[in-house]
């Protein structure tokens, strides 16, 4: 008996401390945030919400971070673990004064689980893509506000009208998940606004990875790519922000526009975009008066705190002018012009003379360049017109119509062989020797390519530094001397700006049916194999499910 009242009184302190563990807090600590975001600390844009949040808060208030990663977990999994986390934190910490919601999974698990987690405790939310949602939560509840996340189709579509008034088409690149939902209802909403545009969408969630960059490839010049989520593909592929822009830069030869501020440095044109580091500070400044007395009712919803956010080096690129942008737009990846670095320090009377001589080769170089592009431009229109099926650059056909014969081939029931050739270290090319050099590279490759064409062998350009070929043979004889042929395409040195350059390339090989009975699988087992010859050391060919060094 003594035992069990002695246990008793033990599990009555431990409760006793946690609470009073709980209403502990430090000294000097003006308030307590908790910051719930519905996605990952890796996520791009949960970074510059929580730097926008930490410099919108007041100094002395404490932030505790949650993460539900609906990028990668299914939302009721997330709900649930982060139920779980939560259910023992909120009984051991001491109680937070206000709690912030990054995105709409994260608003929704606050309201979802308002009673039994944060009873009393106000809320702000930004990021949020369901506005209406959001507004009509506020209007109910006094205890919530925040900041919307408002992405303005009309204003980017006006703005690429502006800058390529030769736009046609309007395509949406999204996938099925919330985010991606919610914005589909948005993008095709749009659509009455501009009868001569047509709209459409890459829905990522429907296509392979090869048919994604398959499909990114296709599209015309009349034509913008508008970015909004991309996530994972049929194929299983997740995708980071990163991943995702790296992609559409590599496999697209159009601009691709983005509604929120970040990864556009990469690569892609901007937009008028939300700025999420100002969603977080205003979410922060909400925050920092709730705690310092103001009631959340008298706190408006803010509106999305939108920018002209614009890449120059894209803008250059497409041929652009940066004079048709909004007196606002902020610009990046701006290159300093001599003038601009020493202007301050030129004498004034020299200024004057410089200017004028500066003003006239600018004038005289822009007109030469905008001729040399014009008739570029011209050059390349009408060899798209009379040659679609052939890459420009090289002369060789191109990934379209080599999934075109490959398809009938299979179709037919043709045995076959795909052989995969990739340059090596490719980049290092163009960054040393620049892009001019590297085009030379890929434009010798081809020649010598053409130079084993026959009635059964076909070669293509499938996308940047690969090339691809058709033998129409699965005979190991026959296949192993087209190999070796292919090998023998590295042999010669190659001339780079004048330069006698060894380049040497990675190929992978794989037959139909013998190593898979469909178009893409059979790309991606050729695909696969090439890749085993760059992980061996390069300069080797392998046959798929084989060593490089089992053939060499």
């Amino acid at each position: 008996m003594k035992r069990i009242r002695g246990a008793l009184v033990f599990i009555v302190c431990i409760f006793l401390f946690l609470g009073v563990h709980r209403q502990v807090r430090a000294e000097g600590e003006q308030g307590r945030v908790l910051f719930i975001s519905s996605y990952s600390y890796g996520w791009d844009t949960v970074q510059l919400q929580i730097d926008g949040l930490m410099e919108g808060l007041a100094p002395g208030i404490v932030v505790d971070f949650e993460f539900m990663d609906t990028k990668r977990l299914d939302a009721e999994t997330a709900e649930q673990m982060l139920y779980d986390r939560l259910s023992y934190t909120l009984s051991v910490v001491a109680p937070y004064d206000v709690i912030v919601v990054g995105d709409d999974a994260a608003l929704k698990f606050a309201v979802d689980y308002r009673e039994e987690l944060f009873s009393g405790i106000p809320i702000v939310f930004e990021g949020i893509n369901n506005v209406q949602y959001a507004r009509e939560l506020a209007k109910q509840d006094p205890l919530i506000t925040g900041v919307v996340e408002e992405l303005s189709l009309e204003k980017n579509i006006d703005l690429i009208l502006q800058l390529r008034p030769e736009t046609r088409k309007v395509i949406a690149i999204l996938d099925d998940s919330l985010t991606g939902e919610t914005e589909r209802q948005n993008f095709y909403a749009a659509q009455e606004l501009y009868p001569d545009l047509t709209f459409g969408e890459i829905n990522v969630s429907e296509c392979t990875t090869v048919d994604l960059r398959t499909r990114l490839w296709q599209q015309n010049s009349d034509t913008v790519l508008i970015f909004i989520v991309l996530s994972e593909d049929k194929s299983g592929k997740s995708y980071t922000n990163l991943e995702a822009v790296q992609t559409l830069v590599k496999y697209t030869k159009i601009p691709v526009m983005r509604m929120v501020d970040s990864r556009i440095e990469e690569g892609l044109l901007g937009g008028y975009v939300v700025s999420m580091r100002k969603s977080g500070l205003i979410a922060g400044q909400m925050a920092s008066s709730i705690i310092g007395g103001t009631a959340p009712a008298q706190i408006d919803v803010a509106d999305s705190p939108n920018v002209y956010y614009i890449n120059e080096e894209v803008m250059s690129k497409y041929g652009m002018g940066l004079n048709k942008l909004p007196k606002d737009a902020e610009i990046i990846n701006h290159h300093i012009t001599f003038f601009e670095k020493y202007e301050n320090i030129i004498l004034p009377m020299l200024v004057f003379v410089a200017a004028m001589v500066v003003i006239l080769v600018i004038v005289l170089y822009d007109n030469l360049h905008r001729r040399k592009l014009l008739s570029e431009l011209e050059g390349t229109r009408t060899i798209l017109e009379s040659a679609s099926q052939h890459d420009f650059l090289t002369g060789l056909h191109n990934r379209s119509k080599f999934v075109e014969d490959l398809s009938q081939m299979i179709g037919q029931e043709v045995p076959c062989t795909v052989i995969m050739l990739d340059i090596d270290d490719f980049k290092n090319i163009n960054d040393v020797y620049g892009h001019a050099a590297g085009d030379e590279a890929l434009k010798q490759v081809a020649d010598r390519m053409k130079a084993m064409s026959s009635q059964i062998l076909t070669p293509y350009r499938y996308a940047g530094d690969e090339f691809i070929m058709i033998l129409l043979s699965e005979q190991s004889k026959i296949v192993e001397k087209t190999a070796y042929g292919c090998r023998q395409v590295f042999a010669n040195d190659f001339i780079i700006r004048g330069t006698k350059k060894k380049i040497t390339g990675s190929i992978g090989i794989a037959s139909y049916p013998k190593d898979a009975n469909n178009v893409e699988q059979l790309i991606v087992c050729a695909d696969k194999a090439m890749y085993q010859v760059k992980k061996s050391g390069k300069n080797k060919f392998a046959y798929y499910g084989q060593e490089p060094e089992d053939n060499v």
